[in-house]
């Protein structure tokens, strides 16, 4: 079993040209991808804002990561918000 963290943002607002220009620019990142990076999925929230839902080793490393992303998540307008983390018992990958 392979263990590591659940996390939830979401985004009121968000646009799809948003997470497009924001997931472009963290790709073309010589560190990406990041530590503890296990997969990634994002989508419409429903609402009319944007949901992204990562899976990462540790919170550690999800933390790290938003560090390095600070400066693209600014250069985008992507608004600060407050991730929801959890523990997963188990993440499966292909």
């Amino acid at each position: 079993m392979r263990k590591g963290v659940v996390v939830t943002v979401e985004i009121p607002g968000g646009t799809q040209e948003q997470y497009e220009e924001t997931t472009r620019l963290l790709q073309a990142a010589e560190w990406f991808p990041p530590a503890g990076f296990i997969a990634h999925a994002s989508g419409p929230d429903g609402t009319g804002g944007w949901r992204v839902t990562d899976f990462f080793e540790s919170e550690e490393d999800f933390l790290a990561f938003v560090e390095k992303a600070r400066p693209i998540f600014e250069r985008t307008g992507t608004p600060q918000i407050i991730p929801r983390v959890q523990q997963a018992v188990n993440v499966i990958t292909r």
